[in-house]
């Protein structure tokens, strides 16, 4: 008899596999277009797609390049020798009845990628990678959903697109840490430019192999039959995917007792609107596609010189950046995932104007709340953003210098917005502060005039502020600005707490 450990049901071992469309012009192994192209279907083939006779495929050098960028960030190590293989299935989306592939002797082996534990702690855990092959997509097939027996139609646009398969190890323990891997691998990818990876669009997609190891007292554990899960969509589906696979496998598990020893690895859907796995196959092995050698493609030599010239460029991954913000702008771990999160463009962004107003935080500030309202409201990207990173972070050098208050730049954000054009020159700022009299004031004539005048109004702010409670400025701070526009508030309390105290 099996005696369970109670304290832990069970562990849920996850793995996945990632295909990702790499962006290039043309397909990788034709002059097709490669492209997203869903209302002009089957528009994008030609022989060497369609398998016809005679036709012969030519590597796309583009694609490889693309390719081993992303294995150098994932800390790969790279094959010196490669090649490529047929893997053979029949269905209709693949009119040459094989897909070619790489098996044996893929160009990148051994990666790593790290993701937060969970979502309550900073630890990293680090995912290793078991493998990442380049191979031709196939085609799509389109079903009647209808609910009727309709016709099945076939799109042949994105057969034979440059598809990168990226294996992780099993090493997954949480559908959180799952959804983690992938939000920072499509982060990685888009960074390097090698994708779009628009899951809407296919340009990422992701089958997870889920099982469980159920604990038991004598320190063994009992391993659940692996399921491979398709269908999933958003990085959302793919969470919501596990957690019920997870469920549903303990619940079989309790039920019938059956262990990875009893069934063969299962492929199973998932329905996204009623949120539950489906039976589709028994998982084919390795045997089953019947790999062999293309006899039409060399194999490739990865070269010293070739490596070094797709070193040349990579990027500043992601993960690298974080680290460098924390520490360089003293950004806390929101504020950099924010940033880092909304792309290259836009750290790149952030990262001048920080470096031109010298204040970190100041910068994340104003790019996270006023700049991202501004793109949100317009539906904007940051590259569209009317005013030069130049431009903002010579605005916000000038709240720094103390030439400015808070308040008197948000009215100078606002005026250059409504310019109507794009904003590169600096000059302009310093010309709407003149023109509107935004400039803080440095003669404190008129402001302790104005203080004098108002604190017999404010007995409480004079009692408080003798004893000790310098907030109790604010009130009379408020009041001075509001009729002196270019008093600086900073100013405004050091005049209050004089004053106060040169009164008898």
């Amino acid at each position: 008899m099996i005696m369970l450990n109670e304290e832990a049901a069970y562990i849920t071992v996850i793995g996945l596999e990632v295909h990702v469309q790499l962006r290039t012009n043309s397909k990788l192994f034709s002059g097709s277009m490669n492209g997203f192209n869903p209302e002009a279907p089957n528009s994008q083939t030609d022989p060497v797609i369609l398998g016809l006779p005679g036709a012969l495929p030519v590597m796309n050098k583009t694609a490889f390049h693309l390719s081993l960028r992303a294995g150098m960030a994932l800390d790969s190590e790279i094959a010196r020798f490669t090649k490529w293989d047929r893997k053979q299935y029949f269905y209709p989306d693949l009119p040459k009845g094989y897909q070619i592939s790489q098996y044996d002797l893929p160009f990148c082996q051994r990666g790593k990628l790290e993701i937060p534990v969970s979502a309550e702690s900073d630890e990293m855990v680090t995912i290793r990678i078991n493998r990442v092959h380049l191979e031709e997509d196939a085609g799509k097939n389109i079903h009647d959903e209808s609910g009727n027996k309709g016709m099945s139609q076939v799109d042949l646009n994105r057969a034979g697109t440059p598809l990168m398969e990226i294996v992780s190890e099993p090493d997954m323990r949480s559908a959180f840490q799952a959804k983690k891997y992938l939000e920072e691998l499509r982060l990685l990818m888009i960074y390097l430019g090698v994708s779009d990876c628009n899951m809407q669009e296919g340009s990422l997609r992701c089958d997870a192999n889920v099982n469980l190891h159920i604990p038991t007292n004598d320190g063994s554990k009992i391993a659940t039959p692996i399921v491979e899960i398709k269908n999933m969509n958003s990085f959302r589906n793919v969470e919501a995917a596990i957690e019920h696979e997870a469920a549903r496998q303990y619940e079989a598990w309790q039920r019938d007792g059956k262990t990875i020893k009893d069934v063969p690895k299962q492929t199973r859907g998932w329905n996204a609107e009623k949120c539950f796995t489906f039976i589709q196959r028994e998982k084919e092995e390795a045997a089953d596609y019947r790999y062999f050698p293309d006899p039409d493609l060399l194999p490739i030599i990865v070269s010293e010189e070739l490596l070094e010239e797709v070193k040349k460029t990579l990027v500043e991954t992601p993960q690298v950046r974080r680290k460098r913000y924390i520490s360089e702008y003293q950004l806390n771990a929101y504020d950099t995932n924010v940033i880092i999160d909304q792309g290259r463009a836009y750290a790149d962004y952030y990262e001048e104007v920080a470096n031109i107003c010298g204040d970190g935080k100041q910068a994340a500030n104003w790019l996270t709340q006023d700049i991202q309202r501004v793109l949100n409201e317009q539906q904007l990207v940051i590259g569209e953003f009317p005013i030069a990173a130049s431009v903002m972070g010579h605005l916000l050098k000038l709240i720094k210098d103390q030439v400015l208050s808070v308040k008197n730049a948000r009215e100078v954000f606002t005026l250059l917005l409504e310019h109507g054009e794009k904003i590169c020159d600096a000059d302009i700022v310093n010309k709407v502060i003149q023109e509107k009299g935004l400039a803080l004031s440095t003669d404190t004539t008129e402001i302790d005039k104005l203080i004098k005048e108002l604190l017999p109004k404010f007995p409480k702010v004079i009692e408080d502020v003798r004893q000790g409670k310098t907030q109790a400025t604010g009130v009379i701070i408020g009041q001075v600005v509001k009729v002196q526009k270019g008093a600086n508030p900073a100013t405004v309390k050091d005049r209050v707490i004089a004053i106060i105290g040169e009164m008898k």
